[in-house]
């Protein structure tokens, strides 16, 4: 196939040029910048030059491809509600480059919570949006799917949401957890995610939703102590009172219970995760660095 991919050059986005190509696929990655271009290039992509703002030059690639598999988000807390809407956006002008083709369109997004079958209400997380306008499509002969990414997609060298408790750590002198620590999220290593998002352009039939959890739930306590011992800091429990002031905007999500299961995806899919789990990677110890 030839595939859209955006998001080409970030941390997951990188894995699936590299998981595309390998299985013989030919990929254009969009790149914002001449620094995305290059490093697109160096994967073995072709890049293409544009922004997911830019409507027109989504059509026009979309058109030209076999598929298409989404993965820029602008993850700026403070500016969420308008990368909701761009990626709502974005994905209406593939349904309409794709529309009665029956060409895949595979699009990642978060918040993966119970089975599959799961639907988060259109009141939840702004990107919910743009997850159900991908699903309708399948109404309109696009062969969309929905990749709902754990909230710790990791490998050794680095792990968004866990890094930023360790640098709290770091900065408070103690690695905390909420509660009795016990409740948990979800995780996938990036190279499995990378796979999942392959076999779903190639397998996964019109309007599946697929979650790429290779681990239903790690303890937040298992985290914090792992924290600790890297650092050589205390791990200690924050009451809830004082969340907000020890975690920042984490306070908000590390004392929800957000276990997802992934076992219609594995049945539907195939996928078998391969490679190591979230404390394996922690205890390596490079996210210290």
């Amino acid at each position: 196939m030839r595939v859209l991919v955006t998001g080409a050059s970030g941390f997951i986005g990188s894995a699936v040029l590299t998981e595309l190509i390998g299985a013989g696929h030919q990929v254009l990655g969009l790149a914002r910048s001449d620094a995305s271009a290059a490093a697109v290039t160096a994967a073995g992509a072709e890049a293409v030059h544009g922004t997911i703002e830019d409507l027109d030059a989504l059509r026009a690639a979309a058109a030209g491809c076999d598929g298409v598999v989404h993965l820029a988000f602008h993850h700026d807390f403070a500016r969420h509600q308008e990368a909701a809407r761009a990626e709502s956006a974005a994905v209406e002008a593939f349904g309409e480059a794709l529309a009665g083709t029956d060409r895949p369109l595979v699009i990642a997004s978060g918040g993966p919570v119970g089975t599959e079958r799961d639907m988060p209400p259109a009141t939840g997380s702004p990107r919910v949006a743009a997850a159900r306008a991908a699903l309708s499509l399948a109404e309109r002969g696009v062969r969309s799917s929905v990749v709902r990414l754990a909230p710790t997609v990791h490998d050794a060298s680095t792990c968004g949401m866990v890094q930023q408790l360790i640098g709290i750590a770091r900065e408070k002198a103690v690695s905390g957890y909420l509660g009795d620590g016990a409740n948990r999220w979800p995780s996938a290593h990036r190279l499995d995610a990378a796979r999942l998002f392959r076999l779903a352009l190639e397998q996964a039939p019109a309007g599946s939703v697929l979650h790429g959890v290779a681990e239903e739930g790690v303890p937040l306590r298992a985290i914090a102590e792992a924290i600790g011992r890297h650092l050589d800091v205390p791990v200690k429990a924050v009451a809830a009172e004082d969340a907000a002031a020890h975690f920042g905007f984490l306070a908000r999500i590390l004392g929800n219970d957000m276990t997802a299961s992934c076992a219609l995806t594995r049945e539907l899919l195939g996928w078998q995760p391969v490679h190591p789990g979230l404390l394996d990677d922690l205890d390596q110890g490079r996210w210290f660095g």
